[in-house]
């Protein structure tokens, strides 16, 4: 008897044990409570538009840790590369998929098509409001016309600041832009930062350079010496890499020319310390945290991320942390930029600025029937996340092949 109740007990503890295991193993979110999340990148963390991604993926894991799961694909181009990248995420069982180049548009719909169970999220695309509309499409976006804006109001600050120390006379006040493509998102991007820095200096006009690509460090630095040797003193950029701050740094540093620079997606202070003033980025941090709540809880991704649109579309600025002003170079900023800043930005939180707007007639670039007077505004972003304005300012702002 007493060896029975021996065994008894042992069996009893040892039921209750494997039941501590198991309630151990379901809260750390394994099997069926598990959320798998994938993300589909078009390069590698060597660019800083992947950095920028791979830190709100970072941030996702730390904010829900054991309850989701990861999957990672990088370098994947377009079309069948995307459908396979995707199918092996699905495979794997993921349930929440964020693709991120505009690119990668037309393989994530055709994939949210095909499985309806999934939820795709693509950055940076326009395809949501397009038929067919599928309920698991999503697209998402950052206002970086606002960053760009502030961006230049920041340059704006340092040509006044140079004029007015006799540095240069109020007729060199010339910017230069290596852009990636001649595509709306990068067109928008470079007339806000020009309006941005007419706003404080309204004689200022520019000179853009198309690089064809997204990140070509040799291409992008000999194009912003091109524009430095032009007569530009400030050099700005809708490219991956540090090419062009490094160029105005070592004209400033080595050719003895008064040059700063103006970047995107990450600080250039550490590669150009005496010229670098700020940059902007995309926060995307936002976004993917609240999608993967929406979906965790079983609900609709736009309820959580407050989307403007009625489609499957959602955007931000600065209003709720999607737009961020980074790498302040302090030392070198023009007087007041800081409250100018503060200014410019709190304005746009009050929906105060209207950033396409002016005395200044726009064409189309693809379409020269195409034209737009922007003493009517064009409000940017009213009806998708992904920029529409298309139109370079005649007169003003100069595109070199």
């Amino acid at each position: 008897m007493k060896n029975r109740y021996i065994l008894t007990s042992l069996t009893v503890l040892f039921g209750i044990g494997a039941m501590f295991f198991a309630t151990k193993v379901l809260s750390r979110g394994s099997g069926a409570n598990i959320l798998k999340v994938g993300f589909v990148f078009n390069a590698d963390t060597a660019t800083a538009y992947t950095i920028n991604f791979s830190r709100a993926k970072n941030e996702l894991e730390d904010a829900f840790g054991d309850k989701i799961q990861i999957y990672t694909k990088y370098n994947i181009g377009i079309g069948r590369d995307c459908e396979n990248a995707i199918e092996s995420l699905v495979t794997n069982g993921c349930r929440l998929i964020f693709t991120v180049s505009y690119g990668h548009g037309s393989a994530t719909k055709l994939m949210a098509q095909k499985y309806p169970e999934v939820q795709f999220c693509h950055a940076t695309g326009d395809l949501s409001g397009v038929e067919p509309n599928l309920p698991n499409y999503h697209n998402f976006m950052g206002t970086i016309h606002e960053g760009r804006y502030v961006c230049g109001v920041i340059a704006g600050m340092k040509l006044q600041e140079l004029i007015a120390n006799g540095k240069i006379k109020r007729n060199q006040a010339k910017v230069g832009y290596v852009a990636a493509f001649s595509f709306a998102e990068v067109i928008s991007g470079y007339t806000a930062f020009f309006l941005g820095v007419r706003s404080i200096v309204p004689e200022t006009e520019m000179v853009v350079r198309y690089t064809n690509t997204w990140s070509n460090h040799v291409l992008e630095k000999k194009y912003a010496d091109l524009l430095i040797d032009e007569g530009c003193v400030i050099i700005s950029q809708h490219s991956d890499t540090a090419g062009p701050a490094i160029a105005c740094e070592e004209a400033s540093t080595k050719r003895g020319k008064t040059v700063f620079s103006v970047g995107y997606n990450q600080s250039m202070t550490d590669v150009a310390p005496t010229t670098s003033l700020a940059s902007c980025r995309i926060n995307w941090t936002p976004y993917v945290l609240g999608a993967t709540e929406a979906v965790l809880k079983g609900k609709k991704i736009e309820k959580f991320v407050k989307s403007p649109y009625k489609t499957t579309d959602a955007s931000a600025g600065f209003d709720r942390g999607w737009i961020e002003i980074m790498g302040l170079n302090r030392r070198i900023l023009a007087p007041g930029s800081l409250e100018e800043i503060e200014s410019t930005i709190k304005m746009f939180k009050n929906e105060g600025i209207t950033v396409f707007k002016g005395n200044y007639i726009g064409v189309n670039p693809f379409d020269k029937n195409d034209v737009w007077d922007l003493r009517r505004p064009f409000i940017e972003c009213a009806n998708r996340s992904a920029p529409s304005f298309c139109y370079v300012l005649q007169d003003v702002i100069t595109v070199e092949e």
